[in-house]
C-alpha cells in the first residue's frame, strides 16, 4: 500500500541537469504539436496549451512511470473532431471528463491489461489512418473566405503558403543531421517566423485563428443540459477517448520499460491519465494522453525521473502566462508544415514491410480501420469494427481446431479423444464428431487434451449426453481440466452429464 502511493522515489540518483535541459526541450516540442493539433479539432489554441499543461504536470507527478511524457496527443484529439462539429466545445470537455472517470474506473478495477488486447493489425490500421487524417486536415489551411463562400487559395498567397511550407518541412528534415539538442520543429518555427518578420510577408497567422491571450487555466462546469440525452451523445466519445489514450499509454509505457531496462505501473498510469482528464475537462483543456515522441526526446536527453515532466509542465505554463503575444504572431504555414511531418513520422512504414507475411484477414482488418477512420474521422467505430472482426476471425480459426480421434478398448468401451478448446465456435463440429446411433453402450470423452470454455460448451456436453441417454447409452468424461470441472459444477443445477473423478490429473493451463 505504502509502495502504491508514493509519489517519488528518492532513493533514485538524479541528474538535475539532465532533467531541467529534458524538461525544456520537451516543452519546446509539445508546444508546436499542442497548437497545431488544437488548431485541427477547431479548438481554441490556448486549448491545446492547456492540456499540455495539465496532462503533463499530473501524470508527471502521478503517473505509472517516470521519464513518461503526456500532453495534447492527436490520437485523442481526432476522436474529438466529430464531437467538437456537431455539438460545440462544452460537449468536448464534458466528454473528456467523463473520459477521465472511465479511465480512473480502469484503473482502480485493475482493468489496463485487457487495453492490449487491441490487436496490432487494428493498431496499425489507427495509426496509418490517423496519419492519413492529420496530413489531410491540414489542407484546411489552404482555403480562404472570398466574399462570403470558401475557396482555395490561388495566386500569390498559394505560393507564399506552399514555400512557407516547403521551408518548415525542410528545415524539419535537416536540422537534425546538425544537431539534436534544440527540437528541429521548434527551429523551423522561429525561421519560419523570422523569414516573415523581416521580409514583411502577408501570411495566415495563428491569432487570425482565434485569440490567444494566456492566463492561468480558469475553473469551468461544461455547459450542457444535464441529462441522458446528453450522456448518450458524449458517452461513446468519452469511452473511446479512455480507450485510445490507455492503448497509447500504455505502448508508450512498455516502450520505456524496454528501453530503460525497469518496470511501470499500468493501473496507476490509468488512473493518473483518469485524473488529468478530468482537470482538462472542468479547466479548459482538450485532454491528452502519453505521447511517445517527446517522451523519446526526454528519454534520449538523458531523462530517467519525474522531475523532467514537471519541468516541462511548468514551462508551458509560464509560456501561456507571458508568451501570448508572440504566440497569436506565428504563421500557420509553420504549424501546417510541422504537423505535416506528424503526419509523415506517425504513419507505420512498418506494416508495409511487414504485409506480405501478414494473413490476409489481417490485412483486411488492418486496411478497413484505415478506411473508416480516413472516412468517417470516427476512430470509436473504426476501433471496434476492427476489435469485432479479428476475435470473430479468431474464433472461427480456433473452431476449425478441434476434432476427435477415437477407438475402442479391450472391454467395448469407444474412447473419444477431443484435441483443441470446445467453445461456443466449435461446438456444432464437436457434436458432428460423434457417431451416436452406432456406438457401443459405453462411452468416454476424454479432454486430456482439450477444455471446456463457455456455456456453449455445457450446453453442447448437455445435449450429446441425453442423445446418448435417449438410447441407453453412458457418457462420462475423463481428464477435464481444473477450470472446466468448475464450470460444469457451477452449472451443476441445469445440466446431467457424468465425470470420472481423476484426482491425480492436472492440465497445465
Amino acid at each position: 500500500m505504502k509502495k502504491a502511493f508514493q509519489l517519488f522515489d528518492f532513493t533514485q540518483k538524479v541528474n538535475y541537469k539532465n532533467e531541467i535541459l529534458a524538461g525544456l526541450t520537451v516543452a519546446m516540442t509539445m508546444i508546436p504539436e499542442s497548437l497545431s493539433f488544437a488548431i485541427l479539432a477547431g479548438f481554441p489554441p490556448l486549448v491545446g496549451l492547456y492540456a499540455a499543461f495539465i496532462a503533463g504536470l499530473v501524470t508527471a507527478i502521478f503517473g505509472g512511470r517516470p521519464g513518461m511524457i503526456s500532453g495534447g496527443a492527436g490520437a485523442t484529439v481526432i476522436v474529438l473532431i466529430a464531437l467538437m462539429k456537431s455539438h460545440g466545445i462544452e460537449y468536448v470537455f464534458a466528454a473528456v471528463a467523463l473520459g477521465g472517470i472511465v479511465q480512473i474506473c480502469i484503473g482502480l478495477f485493475k482493468l489496463g491489461k485487457f487495453i492490449r488486447l487491441v490487436p496490432q493489425p487494428v493498431m496499425f490500421g489507427f495509426v496509418n489512418g490517423l496519419a492519413v487524417v492529420i496530413f489531410m486536415s491540414q489542407l484546411e489551411q489552404f482555403k480562404t473566405i472570398v466574399n462570403g463562400k470558401v475557396s482555395w487559395l490561388q495566386g500569390t498567397p498559394l505560393y507564399i503558403m506552399l514555400g512557407l511550407v516547403a521551408l518548415t518541412i525542410g528545415v524539419v528534415l535537416v536540422f537534425p543531421k546538425i544537431t539534436k539538442t534544440v527540437p528541429a520543429s521548434l527551429v523551423a518555427i522561429m525561421v519560419v517566423f523570422v523569414v516573415v518578420l523581416v521580409f514583411n510577408i502577408e501570411t495566415k497567422t495563428v491569432q487570425d485563428i482565434a485569440s490567444v491571450q494566456g492566463g492561468f487555466p480558469p475553473f469551468h462546469f461544461p455547459n450542457i443540459p444535464l441529462s441522458f440525452e446528453t450522456l448518450k451523445v458524449i458517452f461513446p466519445y468519452s469511452v473511446i477517448v479512455a480507450a485510445v489514450g490507455l492503448t497509447e499509454g500504455l505502448l508508450t509505457l512498455n516502450l520505456v520499460d524496454e528501453i530503460t531496462a525497469t518496470r511501470g505501473n499500468s493501473n496507476r498510469e490509468c488512473i493518473a491519465q483518469g485524473s488529468s482528464n478530468i482537470l482538462n475537462g472542468f479547466f479548459y483543456g482538450m485532454g491528452g494522453c502519453p505521447m511517445i515522441a517527446q517522451t523519446l526526446v526526454n528519454l534520449e536527453a538523458g531523462s530517467r525521473a519525474r522531475l523532467s515532466g514537471i519541468i516541462a509542465a511548468l514551462t508551458i505554463l509560464l509560456i501561456i502566462l507571458f508568451g501570448a503575444p508572440v504566440i497569436g504572431k506565428l504563421p500557420m504555414a509553420a504549424l501546417v508544415g510541422v504537423m505535416m511531418m506528424v503526419a509523415i513520422t506517425t504513419f507505420e512504414r512498418a506494416s508495409f514491410k511487414v504485409i506480405n507475411k501478414m494473413p490476409r484477414h489481417d490485412i483486411f482488418v488492418g486496411i478497413l480501420v484505415a478506411v473508416i477512420t480516413i472516412v468517417l474521422h470516427n476512430l470509436a467505430l473504426a476501433v471496434l469494427i476492427g476489435v469485432i472482426i479479428s476475435a470473430l476471425v479468431f474464433a472461427w480459426e480456433s473452431a476449425k481446431r478441434i476434432q476427435a480421434k477415437n477407438h475402442i478398448d479391450e472391454n467395448g468401451i469407444k474412447h473419444y479423444v477431443i484435441y483443441g478448446p470446445l467453445f461456443f465456435g466449435s461446438t456444432t463440429t464437436f457434436i458432428e464428431s460423434f457417431d451416436i446411433q452406432n456406438d457401443p453402450n459405453h462411452i468416454i470423452v476424454d479432454f486430456k487434451e482439450s477444455r471446456v470454455a463457455d456455456m456453449s460448451a455445457i450446453e453442447a456436453l448437455n445435449n450429446l449426453t441425453k442423445k446418448y441417454n435417449q438410447l441407453n447409452k453412458v457418457v462420462e468424461l475423463k481428464h477435464l481440466s481444473e477450470d472446466s470441472r468448475q464450470l460444469l459444477k457451477n452449472a451443476d443445477a441445469i445440466i446431467n452429464v457424468n465425470v470420472i473423478e481423476d484426482p491425480t490429473y492436472k492440465v497445465v493451463s
